[in-house]
């Protein structure tokens, strides 16, 4: 491969290299991207697409077991695991294959190999150097373990919970966060007994308290086992399976143990601190217009501290390639971005919690309103229950927005709106919301904050 020269060179072609690399390409930039594997990275192939075909997959199941309930006469025969798999990978080669097809129709080029920084506007990747004028580096994430921790066997991380080809009679999960309920969430859904571990007090413990308490009552009406404020000590396996031990001496048996205790960025060997990037605890330290310490070159996604999502990798990207061509895009702050937890329920959230409200503004400048689905006739049309929780500053703009429940993922495109353009309760009260929906949860919250509440009392 001969050496090549662009106005930017994109070191990953994951959510944030390709949203980097396809917006350049718009504003007229020449674009190189490099991907030592598929272009898409972990979301599209490894995370986000393949686990919610999964958990459709999981919901599917439950709808033909509770059928009876809706007057509807199914059984389910069981799970065809060769046959979700066809599904699965069969929704990832075509959302692939059309990512291929708008990179290419964008005239960025593809360039295939690993790539190593060399300098601020160097990349050598094999015996070739590819030059940029500007270096976005976007490399990405991996799946972490805890010290002594090792991986492998009946040890998983979530990549080899994907390729499973069995449903396990019971599963360990380690870690309550996004991606330990939600694989929670679908081996019940399947048939599997499972039991979280989970060390801080709450499952998805950095959500409003009020919907982490939904989720575990939820979890335990569909007997999802959970240990909280409890430390994972040690595991052992043999041919039958594992046995986790916790630091208050209780042990767990189970086929497997997931290991779900976060991801971490993936940077080390790649040349960056040689090439003068600095880093902190493997994360790319960035300003606030995410250039790093080496003029010229910035770093989006996984690899910047903060939330590990493919939509804020997406919003990095386009960020800086615009950055890049002079358009001083506006900052969105990690508070602000969407957060979705695909479990069922789902729980959705943008912005402050009300304890972090309170935190900053102190208890009297800040009011909250919590609106049960109950009241919602779309949601009991749905069969689900659950809140939307409204935070907004005494007298000032919405500061938060907070749910759960089925779909409940669906109202959070509305609710970063109101949370980003800081709008009053008082100034969406007038807009209508359809009736039956859901988004007449949000209306009806923001109604009773701007004190003229319909359905609530």
């Amino acid at each position: 491969m001969p050496d090549q020269s662009f106005d930017l060179v994109v070191l990953g072609g994951g959510s944030g290299g390709y949203a980097a690399a396809l917006r350049a390409s718009e504003l007229g930039m020449t674009v190189g991207m490099i991907e030592k594997d598929k272009v898409g990275g972990t979301c599209l192939h490894r995370g986000c697409i393949p686990t919610k075909a999964l958990l459709h997959a999981a919901e599917i199941a439950d709808a033909a077991r509770e059928s009876e309930h809706y007057g509807i006469r199914a059984t389910l025969e069981g799970v065809d695991v060769a046959g979700v798999t066809t599904y699965r990978t069969g929704i990832v080669a075509k959302k692939h294959k059309g990512l291929q097809s708008l990179l290419k129709a964008r005239n960025v080029t593809t360039i295939e190999g690993a790539g190593r920084l060399t300098s601020a506007t160097t990349v050598q990747v094999g015996d070739s150097v590819i030059t940029g004028k500007k270096v976005v580096l976007a490399t990405g994430s991996y799946s972490r373990s805890l010290p002594g921790l090792e991986l492998g066997g009946r040890i998983i991380t979530s990549e080899q919970a994907l390729d499973l080809e069995y449903v396990p009679k019971k599963v360990a999960v380690l870690g309550g966060g996004v991606i330990g309920v939600e694989f929670a969430s679908v081996w019940k859904s399947f048939g599997a007994d499972v039991v979280i571990i989970e060390a801080l007090p709450h499952l998805v413990p950095n959500e409003e308290e009020v919907l982490s308490k939904g989720l575990e009552r939820a979890y335990r009406r569909r007997g999802i086992e959970y240990k909280l404020g409890i430390r994972f000590s040690s595991v052992t396996q043999d041919d039958s399976g594992v046995v986790v031990t916790l630091e208050n001496g209780d042990t767990i048996e189970a086929d497997l143990l997931l290991v779900a205790v976060g991801r971490g960025p993936f940077t080390q060997d790649l040349g960056f601190e040689q090439a003068g990037v600095a880093l902190d605890r493997g994360f790319v330290t960035v300003n606030e217009r995410l250039e790093s310490s080496l003029p010229g070159v910035y770093a989006v996604g996984d690899i910047v501290f903060g939330l590990q999502l493919a939509h804020r990798s997406f919003q990095q990207g386009i960020f800086v390639a615009e950055e890049i061509a002079g358009l001083n895009p506006a900052i969105v702050s990690d508070v602000n971005v969407p957060r979705i937890t695909y479990s069922d329920p789902e729980v959705a959230s943008v912005g402050l919690t009300e304890a972090k409200a309170v935190e900053q503004y102190g208890r009297d400048e800040v009011q909250s309103y919590d609106f049960s689905l109950a009241g919602n006739a779309r949601s009991e049309i749905l069969g689900t229950t659950g809140s939307v929780k409204v935070v907004r500053r005494k007298d000032g703009p919405v500061l938060g927005v907070h749910g759960i429940g089925s779909r409940i993922g669906e109202l959070i495109g509305e609710a970063q709106l109101v949370v980003n353009w800081e709008a009053y309760p008082e100034d969406i009260a007038p807009y209508i919301h359809g009736h039956p929906t859901q988004h007449e949860a949000l209306g009806e919250a923001f109604l009773a904050l701007a004190g003229k509440p319909l359905h609530a009392l």
